[in-house]
């Protein structure tokens, strides 16, 4: 269903679009503002930066042999890199259209095959972990359903309007993913 690229320069115009989705923005937490330069200028640059890999998720479905269509669709990130440690951070958004539809699973997917994967192309990650604010609880489930497990809780870590929200810190380690990839 999904297909992973790194984000380029055109993408900026879907990230801004992303930036003005209230109910993402309130999902994930996001309270940072950012000029239309700032995302262009991130677009651009991104792929080159260290520690870290930004995709954009396209729709993969094809017509004739041709991508329909090599629009972003959401974007997937392995931030947070530490090589000694083998652990990096995972962060989904999706846009308002695409939400609950099977894509952010699939780019999780594909994400965690990259990361723990052992081979010449893998990270050979020992853990992946993220957080995941309490008043999101499909992806709470999302999550829980790819093999991730509630590690701990950050109490009122994360503003809500008026109230808080907390984080709860999830991650999955390389010999569950592997336990879980081998019994599907």
């Amino acid at each position: 269903m999904v297909r992973l690229r790194p984000i380029q320069a055109p993408d900026a115009e879907r990230l801004w679009e992303s930036l003005h989705d209230p109910e993402g923005m309130r999902l994930t937490g996001t309270t940072a503002s950012f000029t239309r330069q700032q995302i262009d200028d991130w677009a651009a640059t991104v792929a080159d930066r260290d520690g870290r890999f930004d995709w954009a998720i396209t729709p993969a479905a094809m017509r004739d042999g041709e991508l329909v269509s090599d629009d972003l669709i959401g974007e997937i990130v392995l931030n947070d890199i530490d090589p000694v440690s083998r652990s990096a951070n995972l962060r989904l958004q999706m846009l308002p259209d695409y939400r609950g539809r099977g894509y952010g699973r699939e780019a999780i997917e594909h994400v965690l095959r990259f990361a723990f994967d052992d081979g010449p192309d893998g990270l050979r990650l020992h853990r992946v972990g993220l957080d995941v604010l309490s008043i999101n609880p499909r992806a709470k489930a999302l999550y829980a359903s790819l093999g991730f497990v509630e590690e701990g809780r950050l109490r009122d870590a994360y503003r809500d309007g008026d109230d808080w929200a907390d984080a709860i810190v999830m991650g999955i380690l390389e010999d569950e993913y592997r336990a879980m990839v081998r019994g599907s």
